[in-house]
């Protein structure tokens, strides 16, 4: 089952009036998404639950308000979003196993389905959210069917916190169907940072099997936040959803021998070289015009080289 694919315009349209609506503020991906925004010039009203931190500096945008408010209630949904021009809705339980699963799908769905209610009631120009690569079929205890896996790879939800996007990737299409709003969903890959990264060494690389859970596959932290404002001014319409992850693994080896090795038996795509990336971003390169700009060879130099020549 593949989701239907948002219509590319002739013309990229400017950001939609209004101020935009950050929701889940206080996390990880809302702190970068926060601070990016500002830098582009962006007005931001910031949402969570949690105290939000401002980000330090000057920037060519403005923090208009940080509110605090429980968005599974659409009365506050819709007081926080009022004189919005969209939303950039990153606010939800953020993985698995982090709490009781059926609260994780209840929560996260009612969540999601109050901040489409309001934003077609509100008749803001865009909705971007967060959705998961967990879709596609993580962990993988079930080899892919091919690699890189792709947008047609989906729906394989293997837990409810999966599920409950899977299910908000269905209701954002009706949403779009009946408003004329696009519905941009980002399947987030594993969002890391230079902290993780130099904890790679010990943690991922000794052993090819820690990290086949999502294909070996993570997008830094900016990375999510440049996705998100990309996906805010892409000539798209309708509901669509892209795979954003960085260009390369988190491993040192050739992805090709990271297959073979692991999962032996999965078809690769002729396209894949080198240390490519084995949750594909082609999508997300023709519509957003997207392109990973970090990764963590920057935080780690020549380390990973190093072991690649100790092990041949």
């Amino acid at each position: 089952m593949v989701r239907a694919s948002a219509q590319i315009l002739s013309a990229e349209p400017l950001p939609p009036a209004g101020p935009v609506v950050l929701t889940g503020a206080a996390g990880r991906a809302g702190r970068a998404a926060l601070r990016h925004l500002l830098e582009h010039g962006y007005e931001v009203i910031a949402v969570d639950t949690q105290p939000i931190p401002r980000p330090d500096g000057n920037f060519a945008g403005s923090l208009k308000a940080t509110l605090r408010a429980d968005l599974t209630d659409l009365g506050q949904t819709l007081e926080v979003m009022r004189g919005a021009g969209s939303v950039i809705h990153l606010a939800n339980i953020p993985a698995p196993d982090l709490q009781a699963p059926h609260h994780t799908f209840v929560q996260n769905v009612t969540m999601n389905h109050s901040v489409f209610t309001a934003a077609t009631m509100l008749g803001l120009g865009r909705v971007v959210w967060a959705s998961s690569e967990t879709t596609l079929g993580l962990p993988f205890d079930v080899p892919p069917h091919y690699a890189p896996v792709d947008e047609a790879h989906y729906p394989h939800p293997e837990s409810s916190y999966a599920l409950s996007k899977v299910v908000t990737e269905t209701m954002a299409e009706d949403f779009a169907r009946h408003s004329g709003i696009a519905f941009v969903a980002l399947r987030f890959s594993n969002i890391l940072g230079p902290e993780e990264y130099r904890r790679f060494p010990e943690l991922a690389w000794p052993d090819l099997h820690a990290r086949k859970w999502n294909l070996w596959g993570y997008i830094d932290e900016r990375d999510a936040a440049l996705a998100c404002r990309l996906a805010l001014t892409a000539p798209l319409e309708g509901a669509s959803s892209f795979i954003i992850a960085a260009a390369d693994t988190v491993m040192p080896f050739p992805s090709r021998m990271l297959m073979a090795q692991v999962f032996p038996d999965v078809p690769l795509h002729e396209s894949l070289t080198g240390f490519g990336t084995l949750l594909s971003i082609d999508h997300a390169r023709a519509q957003l015009g997207f392109e990973a700009q970090h990764t963590w060879r920057d935080t780690l130099g020549d380390q990973g080289q190093t072991l690649v020549q100790e092990k041949a």
